[in-house]
Protein backbone atom coordinates (compact mmCIF):
# COMPACT_ATOMS: atom_id res chain seq x y z
CA UNK A 1 0.00 0.00 0.00
CA UNK A 2 2.89 2.35 0.02
CA UNK A 3 2.63 3.35 -3.47
CA UNK A 4 -1.26 3.35 -3.22
CA UNK A 5 -0.90 7.23 -3.60
CA UNK A 6 1.05 7.46 -6.55
CA UNK A 7 -0.67 4.48 -8.21
CA UNK A 8 -3.74 6.48 -8.27
CA UNK A 9 -2.26 9.77 -9.12
CA UNK A 10 -0.91 7.62 -12.44
CA UNK A 11 -4.64 6.26 -12.98
CA UNK A 12 -6.16 9.50 -13.01
CA UNK A 13 -3.53 10.67 -14.97
CA UNK A 14 -3.54 8.16 -18.00
CA UNK A 15 -7.82 9.01 -17.42
CA UNK A 16 -7.67 12.63 -17.83
CA UNK A 17 -4.95 12.85 -20.30
CA UNK A 18 -3.15 15.45 -18.35
CA UNK A 19 -1.28 16.37 -14.89
CA UNK A 20 -3.45 19.18 -14.33
CA UNK A 21 -7.03 17.44 -14.94
CA UNK A 22 -5.81 14.70 -13.00
CA UNK A 23 -4.45 16.94 -9.76
CA UNK A 24 -8.23 19.08 -9.70
CA UNK A 25 -9.95 15.62 -10.05
CA UNK A 26 -7.96 13.93 -6.70
CA UNK A 27 -7.66 18.10 -5.13
CA UNK A 28 -4.13 18.28 -5.13
CA UNK A 29 -1.48 20.52 -7.11
CA UNK A 30 0.21 19.32 -10.26
CA UNK A 31 3.37 19.45 -9.20
CA UNK A 32 2.51 16.96 -6.41
CA UNK A 33 0.84 14.81 -9.41
CA UNK A 34 4.62 14.98 -11.14
CA UNK A 35 6.22 14.33 -7.73
CA UNK A 36 4.13 11.26 -7.41
CA UNK A 37 4.93 9.75 -10.86
CA UNK A 38 8.16 10.52 -10.07
CA UNK A 39 8.74 8.57 -7.07
CA UNK A 40 6.23 5.46 -8.73
CA UNK A 41 9.09 5.56 -11.64
CA UNK A 42 11.92 5.36 -9.62
CA UNK A 43 10.39 2.75 -7.28
CA UNK A 44 9.60 0.94 -9.97
CA UNK A 45 12.77 1.57 -12.23
CA UNK A 46 11.53 2.22 -15.12
CA UNK A 47 9.68 5.13 -17.07
CA UNK A 48 5.68 5.07 -17.29
CA UNK A 49 4.81 7.90 -18.88
CA UNK A 50 6.36 10.08 -21.74
CA UNK A 51 5.93 13.95 -21.01
CA UNK A 52 5.90 16.24 -23.44
CA UNK A 53 4.37 20.36 -23.40
CA UNK A 54 1.28 19.09 -25.52
CA UNK A 55 0.36 15.27 -24.40
CA UNK A 56 1.59 12.35 -22.64
CA UNK A 57 2.07 8.77 -24.07
CA UNK A 58 2.61 5.41 -22.18
CA UNK A 59 5.35 3.97 -22.39
CA UNK A 60 5.40 -0.19 -22.59
CA UNK A 61 5.80 -0.52 -19.03
CA UNK A 62 3.26 2.17 -18.30
CA UNK A 63 0.98 0.57 -20.12
CA UNK A 64 1.53 -2.92 -18.94
CA UNK A 65 0.75 -0.98 -15.37
CA UNK A 66 -1.83 0.44 -16.48
CA UNK A 67 -4.23 -2.47 -17.09
CA UNK A 68 -3.05 -4.36 -14.14
CA UNK A 69 -3.95 -1.10 -11.55
CA UNK A 70 -6.71 0.29 -13.48
CA UNK A 71 -10.09 -1.12 -11.46
CA UNK A 72 -7.86 -1.25 -7.88
CA UNK A 73 -9.44 2.21 -6.72
CA UNK A 74 -12.76 0.68 -8.18
CA UNK A 75 -12.20 -2.31 -6.13
CA UNK A 76 -11.48 -0.32 -2.93
CA UNK A 77 -14.23 1.75 -3.00
CA UNK A 78 -16.27 -1.22 -3.59
CA UNK A 79 -14.75 -3.10 -0.60
CA UNK A 80 -15.02 0.05 1.57
CA UNK A 81 -18.90 0.62 0.65
CA UNK A 82 -19.60 -3.31 1.25
CA UNK A 83 -17.86 -3.02 4.99
CA UNK A 84 -20.30 0.27 5.53
CA UNK A 85 -23.08 -1.78 4.33
CA UNK A 86 -22.23 -4.40 6.82
CA UNK A 87 -21.61 -2.03 9.64
CA UNK A 88 -25.25 -0.49 9.00
CA UNK A 89 -27.37 -3.91 8.51
CA UNK A 90 -26.41 -7.39 10.14
CA UNK A 91 -25.93 -9.78 6.66
CA UNK A 92 -24.36 -12.84 5.59
CA UNK A 93 -23.89 -15.72 7.66
CA UNK A 94 -24.33 -16.38 11.99
CA UNK A 95 -23.15 -18.95 13.35
CA UNK A 96 -24.46 -20.04 17.03
CA UNK A 97 -24.92 -22.72 19.71
CA UNK A 98 -26.60 -23.63 22.89
CA UNK A 99 -27.97 -26.47 24.93
CA UNK A 100 -30.32 -28.53 23.30
CA UNK A 101 -33.40 -28.18 25.15
CA UNK A 102 -32.98 -24.71 26.23
CA UNK A 103 -32.23 -23.92 22.36
CA UNK A 104 -35.19 -25.54 20.85
CA UNK A 105 -37.43 -24.34 23.65
CA UNK A 106 -36.29 -20.76 24.03
CA UNK A 107 -34.03 -19.02 21.40
CA UNK A 108 -34.81 -21.19 17.87
CA UNK A 109 -38.36 -19.44 18.04
CA UNK A 110 -36.49 -16.10 19.40
CA UNK A 111 -33.83 -16.40 16.59
CA UNK A 112 -36.78 -17.38 13.55
CA UNK A 113 -38.76 -13.98 14.69
CA UNK A 114 -35.85 -12.23 14.77
CA UNK A 115 -34.93 -13.85 10.95
CA UNK A 116 -38.35 -12.47 9.42
CA UNK A 117 -37.26 -8.60 10.02
CA UNK A 118 -33.17 -9.62 9.02
CA UNK A 119 -33.79 -12.02 5.55
CA UNK A 120 -30.21 -11.19 5.06
CA UNK A 121 -28.67 -12.96 7.56
CA UNK A 122 -27.75 -16.61 6.83
CA UNK A 123 -28.27 -18.77 10.37
CA UNK A 124 -26.33 -21.93 11.18
CA UNK A 125 -27.73 -23.00 14.87
CA UNK A 126 -26.57 -25.97 16.39
CA UNK A 127 -27.74 -27.54 19.31
CA UNK A 128 -25.43 -29.76 21.91
CA UNK A 129 -24.82 -30.15 25.22
CA UNK A 130 -21.14 -30.46 24.54
CA UNK A 131 -19.22 -27.88 24.98
CA UNK A 132 -17.79 -26.28 22.10
CA UNK A 133 -14.59 -24.26 21.71
CA UNK A 134 -16.22 -21.24 20.23
CA UNK A 135 -12.89 -20.23 18.47
CA UNK A 136 -11.74 -23.59 16.93
CA UNK A 137 -15.15 -24.33 15.76
CA UNK A 138 -15.81 -20.96 14.52
CA UNK A 139 -18.68 -20.06 16.53
CA UNK A 140 -20.13 -16.36 16.65
CA UNK A 141 -22.01 -16.65 19.48
CA UNK A 142 -22.58 -19.72 21.91
CA UNK A 143 -25.60 -19.52 24.78
CA UNK A 144 -23.53 -21.22 28.26
CA UNK A 145 -25.43 -21.97 31.45
CA UNK A 146 -24.03 -21.57 34.64
CA UNK A 147 -20.98 -19.80 36.28
CA UNK A 148 -18.83 -17.71 33.54
CA UNK A 149 -15.18 -19.44 33.83
CA UNK A 150 -13.30 -18.73 30.39
CA UNK A 151 -12.05 -15.51 30.88
CA UNK A 152 -10.92 -15.89 27.11
CA UNK A 153 -14.44 -14.90 26.02
CA UNK A 154 -16.59 -12.29 26.52
CA UNK A 155 -19.67 -11.91 27.64
CA UNK A 156 -23.71 -11.04 28.39
CA UNK A 157 -25.97 -11.76 30.95
CA UNK A 158 -29.45 -13.00 29.49
CA UNK A 159 -31.42 -14.33 32.10
CA UNK A 160 -31.41 -15.89 35.45
CA UNK A 161 -31.51 -19.69 36.39
CA UNK A 162 -32.55 -21.52 39.14
CA UNK A 163 -31.38 -25.27 39.45
CA UNK A 164 -33.64 -27.80 41.77
CA UNK A 165 -32.85 -31.05 43.58
CA UNK A 166 -36.07 -32.28 42.97
CA UNK A 167 -37.79 -36.12 43.10
CA UNK A 168 -41.11 -38.08 42.58
CA UNK A 169 -43.32 -38.44 45.16
CA UNK A 170 -42.91 -42.18 44.51
CA UNK A 171 -39.07 -42.19 45.20
CA UNK A 172 -39.55 -40.14 48.20
CA UNK A 173 -42.04 -42.69 49.37
CA UNK A 174 -39.76 -45.70 48.94
CA UNK A 175 -36.40 -44.04 49.54
CA UNK A 176 -37.05 -41.40 52.58
CA UNK A 177 -36.07 -37.42 51.99
CA UNK A 178 -32.74 -36.65 52.25
CA UNK A 179 -32.07 -33.57 55.17
CA UNK A 180 -28.76 -32.40 54.27
CA UNK A 181 -25.99 -32.72 51.78
CA UNK A 182 -24.22 -35.38 53.22
CA UNK A 183 -27.26 -37.59 53.32
CA UNK A 184 -27.20 -37.45 48.74
CA UNK A 185 -24.57 -39.93 48.79
CA UNK A 186 -26.86 -43.06 50.64
CA UNK A 187 -29.07 -42.18 47.82
CA UNK A 188 -29.87 -42.72 44.09
CA UNK A 189 -28.57 -39.70 42.15
CA UNK A 190 -29.03 -39.25 38.28
CA UNK A 191 -26.64 -36.86 36.49
CA UNK A 192 -26.93 -35.13 33.33
CA UNK A 193 -24.29 -33.27 32.07
CA UNK A 194 -22.38 -32.22 34.54
CA UNK A 195 -21.01 -34.46 37.46
CA UNK A 196 -20.99 -31.51 40.22
CA UNK A 197 -24.11 -30.29 41.39
CA UNK A 198 -24.33 -26.78 42.67
CA UNK A 199 -25.51 -25.63 45.83
CA UNK A 200 -25.52 -22.65 48.75
CA UNK A 201 -23.80 -23.41 52.48
CA UNK A 202 -23.68 -21.03 55.01
CA UNK A 203 -23.77 -18.09 52.38
CA UNK A 204 -21.35 -19.50 50.40
CA UNK A 205 -20.89 -21.20 47.12
CA UNK A 206 -20.39 -25.10 46.74
CA UNK A 207 -20.04 -28.10 44.18
CA UNK A 208 -20.79 -31.50 44.90
CA UNK A 209 -19.18 -34.29 43.17
CA UNK A 210 -21.91 -36.78 42.33
CA UNK A 211 -21.66 -40.46 41.25
CA UNK A 212 -24.05 -42.46 39.16
CA UNK A 213 -25.07 -45.36 38.04
CA UNK A 214 -27.24 -43.75 35.97
CA UNK A 215 -26.25 -40.61 33.27
CA UNK A 216 -27.39 -39.23 29.86
CA UNK A 217 -26.23 -36.24 28.56
CA UNK A 218 -30.26 -35.44 27.09
CA UNK A 219 -31.94 -32.93 29.50
CA UNK A 220 -35.40 -34.72 28.53
CA UNK A 221 -34.30 -38.06 29.56
CA UNK A 222 -32.79 -36.97 32.24
CA UNK A 223 -36.70 -35.42 34.07
CA UNK A 224 -38.42 -38.51 32.41
CA UNK A 225 -35.81 -40.66 35.31
CA UNK A 226 -36.57 -38.55 37.88
CA UNK A 227 -40.69 -38.79 37.34
CA UNK A 228 -40.33 -42.34 37.16
CA UNK A 229 -38.81 -42.51 40.04
CA UNK A 230 -35.55 -43.69 39.46
CA UNK A 231 -33.82 -41.10 42.09
CA UNK A 232 -32.78 -37.75 42.75
CA UNK A 233 -31.73 -35.08 40.19
CA UNK A 234 -30.84 -31.19 39.90
CA UNK A 235 -32.38 -29.59 36.79
CA UNK A 236 -32.81 -25.98 36.15
CA UNK A 237 -35.96 -24.34 36.11
CA UNK A 238 -37.58 -24.64 32.66
CA UNK A 239 -37.60 -28.44 32.98
CA UNK A 240 -39.35 -28.55 36.22
CA UNK A 241 -41.37 -26.04 37.13
CA UNK A 242 -44.65 -27.23 35.92
CA UNK A 243 -43.73 -30.74 37.79
CA UNK A 244 -43.30 -28.60 40.62
CA UNK A 245 -46.68 -26.44 40.64
CA UNK A 246 -48.27 -29.72 40.16
CA UNK A 247 -46.93 -31.78 42.92
CA UNK A 248 -45.54 -34.39 40.63
CA UNK A 249 -42.22 -33.51 41.66
CA UNK A 250 -40.56 -32.61 44.83
CA UNK A 251 -37.93 -29.65 45.72
CA UNK A 252 -35.61 -31.06 47.90
CA UNK A 253 -32.92 -29.67 50.53
CA UNK A 254 -34.26 -25.82 49.62
CA UNK A 255 -31.86 -24.56 52.52
CA UNK A 256 -28.94 -25.35 49.78
CA UNK A 257 -30.34 -24.07 47.34
CA UNK A 258 -28.31 -21.95 44.83
CA UNK A 259 -29.62 -18.53 44.29
CA UNK A 260 -29.35 -18.02 41.09
CA UNK A 261 -26.82 -19.37 37.93
CA UNK A 262 -26.79 -17.51 35.16
CA UNK A 263 -27.83 -17.66 31.32
CA UNK A 264 -25.06 -16.02 28.96
CA UNK A 265 -24.30 -14.88 25.54
CA UNK A 266 -20.90 -15.91 24.71
CA UNK A 267 -18.54 -14.21 22.13
CA UNK A 268 -15.03 -14.24 21.06
CA UNK A 269 -13.01 -11.31 22.23
CA UNK A 270 -12.77 -8.86 19.10
CA UNK A 271 -11.91 -5.52 18.37
CA UNK A 272 -14.89 -4.51 17.23
CA UNK A 273 -18.30 -6.79 16.90
CA UNK A 274 -20.00 -7.02 14.15
CA UNK A 275 -23.19 -5.54 13.81
CA UNK A 276 -24.99 -8.96 13.53
CA UNK A 277 -23.51 -10.42 16.98
CA UNK A 278 -24.24 -7.05 18.31
CA UNK A 279 -27.95 -6.70 16.62
CA UNK A 280 -28.71 -10.28 18.13
CA UNK A 281 -27.79 -10.24 21.26
CA UNK A 282 -29.25 -7.20 21.87
CA UNK A 283 -32.63 -8.42 20.39
CA UNK A 284 -32.38 -11.73 22.80
CA UNK A 285 -31.45 -9.81 25.86
CA UNK A 286 -34.49 -6.97 24.96
CA UNK A 287 -36.90 -10.46 24.07
CA UNK A 288 -36.10 -11.87 27.71
CA UNK A 289 -36.48 -8.52 29.58
CA UNK A 290 -39.91 -8.32 27.56
CA UNK A 291 -41.30 -11.87 29.18
CA UNK A 292 -39.19 -14.11 31.88
CA UNK A 293 -41.29 -16.27 31.18
CA UNK A 294 -39.48 -17.40 28.55
CA UNK A 295 -36.81 -19.08 30.85
CA UNK A 296 -39.25 -20.02 33.50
Amino acid sequence: MKNWEAMEAFIEVVKQGSFSSAAIKLSVSASHISRLITQLEAELGTTLLFRTTRRIRLSEAGELYYQHCRGLPEALSSAEEVISTLNQAPIGLFKMTCATTFGERYIAPLMNDFLLDHPKIELDFHLTNRAVDIIDEGYDLAIRMGAMKDSSHLSRRLCDRVEYLCASRDYIDQHGMPHTLAELNKHHCLIGSKSHWLFQQDGQRKEIKITSQWRSNSGPALIDAVRKGLGIAQLPDYYVNDDLASGKLIALLPQYQYPYSGVWLVYPKVRQPSPKLQRICDYLIQRFKENPAFAK
